[in-house]
Protein backbone atom coordinates (compact mmCIF):
# COMPACT_ATOMS: atom_id res chain seq x y z
CA UNK A 1 0.00 0.00 0.00
CA UNK A 2 2.80 2.43 0.83
CA UNK A 3 4.62 1.65 -2.41
CA UNK A 4 1.38 2.32 -4.31
CA UNK A 5 0.98 5.58 -2.39
CA UNK A 6 4.40 6.58 -3.71
CA UNK A 7 2.99 6.55 -7.24
CA UNK A 8 0.43 9.17 -6.25
CA UNK A 9 2.51 11.32 -3.93
CA UNK A 10 5.05 14.02 -4.67
CA UNK A 11 6.93 12.79 -1.61
CA UNK A 12 9.42 9.96 -2.14
CA UNK A 13 8.36 6.81 -0.36
CA UNK A 14 10.94 4.21 0.66
CA UNK A 15 9.34 0.97 1.82
CA UNK A 16 11.52 -1.71 3.39
CA UNK A 17 11.16 -4.79 5.47
CA UNK A 18 13.40 -4.65 8.51
CA UNK A 19 14.37 -7.45 10.87
CA UNK A 20 16.04 -7.41 14.25
CA UNK A 21 19.57 -8.70 13.77
CA UNK A 22 21.14 -9.45 10.43
CA UNK A 23 19.15 -9.55 7.16
CA UNK A 24 17.82 -13.03 6.49
CA UNK A 25 14.94 -15.18 5.33
CA UNK A 26 12.11 -14.90 7.85
CA UNK A 27 9.50 -17.60 8.22
CA UNK A 28 6.19 -16.10 9.23
CA UNK A 29 3.05 -17.72 10.57
CA UNK A 30 1.65 -20.44 8.29
CA UNK A 31 5.06 -20.88 6.63
CA UNK A 32 5.21 -17.76 4.47
CA UNK A 33 8.84 -16.86 3.81
CA UNK A 34 10.01 -13.28 3.35
CA UNK A 35 13.56 -12.34 2.39
CA UNK A 36 14.42 -9.31 4.50
CA UNK A 37 17.35 -7.29 3.17
CA UNK A 38 17.63 -4.69 5.92
CA UNK A 39 18.78 -5.18 9.47
CA UNK A 40 17.46 -3.27 12.46
CA UNK A 41 17.58 0.47 11.66
CA UNK A 42 14.66 2.16 13.43
CA UNK A 43 16.45 5.51 13.26
CA UNK A 44 16.02 5.39 9.45
CA UNK A 45 12.24 4.88 9.63
CA UNK A 46 9.28 7.21 9.93
CA UNK A 47 6.91 4.30 10.63
CA UNK A 48 7.53 0.79 11.91
CA UNK A 49 4.67 -1.66 11.50
CA UNK A 50 4.97 -4.73 13.71
CA UNK A 51 3.00 -7.64 12.25
CA UNK A 52 1.30 -10.27 14.35
CA UNK A 53 0.50 -13.90 13.87
CA UNK A 54 1.63 -17.28 15.03
CA UNK A 55 0.79 -19.73 17.73
CA UNK A 56 2.87 -20.84 20.71
CA UNK A 57 5.68 -23.11 19.57
CA UNK A 58 5.64 -21.77 15.99
CA UNK A 59 7.21 -18.75 14.26
CA UNK A 60 5.42 -15.53 15.10
CA UNK A 61 4.94 -13.15 17.99
CA UNK A 62 5.05 -15.79 20.74
CA UNK A 63 8.48 -16.99 19.58
CA UNK A 64 9.65 -13.35 19.46
CA UNK A 65 8.30 -12.71 22.95
CA UNK A 66 10.02 -15.82 24.27
CA UNK A 67 13.31 -14.83 22.61
CA UNK A 68 13.06 -11.30 24.03
CA UNK A 69 15.39 -9.58 21.56
CA UNK A 70 12.71 -7.90 19.43
CA UNK A 71 10.67 -6.52 22.35
CA UNK A 72 13.91 -5.08 23.80
CA UNK A 73 14.83 -3.53 20.47
CA UNK A 74 11.34 -2.03 20.08
CA UNK A 75 11.55 -0.56 23.58
CA UNK A 76 14.94 1.01 22.78
CA UNK A 77 13.96 2.44 19.37
CA UNK A 78 14.41 6.22 19.11
CA UNK A 79 11.05 7.90 19.71
CA UNK A 80 11.61 11.45 18.46
CA UNK A 81 9.67 11.21 15.18
CA UNK A 82 8.89 7.53 14.86
CA UNK A 83 5.35 6.20 14.59
CA UNK A 84 5.22 2.75 16.13
CA UNK A 85 2.41 0.73 14.66
CA UNK A 86 1.10 -2.81 14.78
CA UNK A 87 -1.24 -5.10 12.96
CA UNK A 88 -3.19 -7.89 14.61
CA UNK A 89 -1.34 -9.48 17.53
CA UNK A 90 1.74 -7.38 16.82
CA UNK A 91 0.25 -5.10 19.49
CA UNK A 92 1.08 -7.77 22.07
CA UNK A 93 4.76 -7.46 21.05
CA UNK A 94 4.47 -3.71 21.55
CA UNK A 95 2.91 -4.36 24.97
CA UNK A 96 5.76 -6.65 26.00
CA UNK A 97 8.10 -3.82 24.95
CA UNK A 98 6.20 -1.48 27.31
CA UNK A 99 4.90 0.73 24.49
CA UNK A 100 1.14 0.45 25.08
CA UNK A 101 1.09 0.80 28.87
CA UNK A 102 -1.88 3.00 29.79
CA UNK A 103 -2.53 3.86 26.14
CA UNK A 104 -5.50 3.26 23.85
CA UNK A 105 -4.81 0.43 21.39
CA UNK A 106 -6.37 -2.56 19.67
CA UNK A 107 -5.49 -6.05 18.45
CA UNK A 108 -7.08 -9.18 17.04
CA UNK A 109 -10.17 -10.29 18.95
CA UNK A 110 -8.45 -13.39 20.36
CA UNK A 111 -5.71 -11.26 21.98
CA UNK A 112 -7.68 -8.34 23.41
CA UNK A 113 -7.65 -9.79 26.94
CA UNK A 114 -3.91 -10.47 26.62
CA UNK A 115 -3.34 -6.85 25.55
CA UNK A 116 -5.46 -5.54 28.43
CA UNK A 117 -3.58 -7.67 30.94
CA UNK A 118 -0.31 -6.21 29.62
CA UNK A 119 -1.39 -2.62 30.25
CA UNK A 120 -3.18 -1.54 27.07
CA UNK A 121 -6.48 0.30 27.12
CA UNK A 122 -8.20 -1.76 24.44
CA UNK A 123 -10.68 -0.03 22.15
CA UNK A 124 -13.09 -2.01 19.99
CA UNK A 125 -12.05 -0.32 16.76
CA UNK A 126 -10.34 -1.52 13.59
CA UNK A 127 -7.68 1.21 13.93
CA UNK A 128 -6.67 3.16 17.02
CA UNK A 129 -4.49 6.26 16.51
CA UNK A 130 -2.85 7.59 19.67
CA UNK A 131 -0.27 9.85 18.04
CA UNK A 132 3.03 7.98 17.88
CA UNK A 133 1.23 4.66 18.54
CA UNK A 134 -1.17 3.40 15.86
CA UNK A 135 -2.59 -0.11 16.19
CA UNK A 136 -4.93 -2.18 14.04
CA UNK A 137 -7.18 -5.07 14.99
CA UNK A 138 -7.30 -8.39 13.15
CA UNK A 139 -5.99 -9.36 9.76
CA UNK A 140 -8.06 -7.36 7.23
CA UNK A 141 -7.95 -4.22 9.35
CA UNK A 142 -4.37 -3.92 8.09
CA UNK A 143 -5.82 -2.39 4.93
CA UNK A 144 -7.60 0.20 7.07
CA UNK A 145 -4.36 0.82 8.96
CA UNK A 146 -2.44 1.36 5.75
CA UNK A 147 -5.02 3.77 4.33
CA UNK A 148 -5.17 5.67 7.60
CA UNK A 149 -1.39 6.08 7.72
CA UNK A 150 -1.28 7.09 4.04
CA UNK A 151 -3.95 9.73 4.71
CA UNK A 152 -2.22 10.95 7.85
CA UNK A 153 1.27 11.15 6.32
CA UNK A 154 0.57 11.93 2.66
CA UNK A 155 -2.88 13.49 2.64
CA UNK A 156 -6.46 12.61 1.78
CA UNK A 157 -5.99 12.99 -1.97
CA UNK A 158 -3.28 10.32 -2.03
CA UNK A 159 -5.33 8.03 0.24
CA UNK A 160 -8.38 8.37 -2.03
CA UNK A 161 -6.32 7.44 -5.08
CA UNK A 162 -4.80 4.44 -3.29
CA UNK A 163 -8.25 3.35 -2.12
CA UNK A 164 -9.51 3.57 -5.72
CA UNK A 165 -6.55 1.65 -7.13
CA UNK A 166 -7.05 -1.11 -4.57
CA UNK A 167 -10.83 -1.08 -5.08
CA UNK A 168 -11.14 -1.12 -1.31
CA UNK A 169 -13.13 1.16 0.96
CA UNK A 170 -11.97 1.67 4.52
CA UNK A 171 -14.32 0.26 7.15
CA UNK A 172 -15.32 1.80 10.43
CA UNK A 173 -14.18 4.85 12.32
CA UNK A 174 -10.54 5.29 13.27
CA UNK A 175 -10.45 5.81 17.03
CA UNK A 176 -8.47 8.92 17.95
CA UNK A 177 -8.15 11.07 21.07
Amino acid sequence: MFSLAGWYSEREIDVNYMVHGRPRLVTAAFGTEVRVKRGWQPEAADVIIVPGGGRPGEPGIWAEIENGALPSALAAAPRSRLIMSSLCTGAVLLAVAGLVDGRPCTTHTVAKQQLTSRGGIVKNARVVDDGDLVTAAGITSGLDLGLHLVKRLLGADVAIRVEGALEFQARGTVWTQ
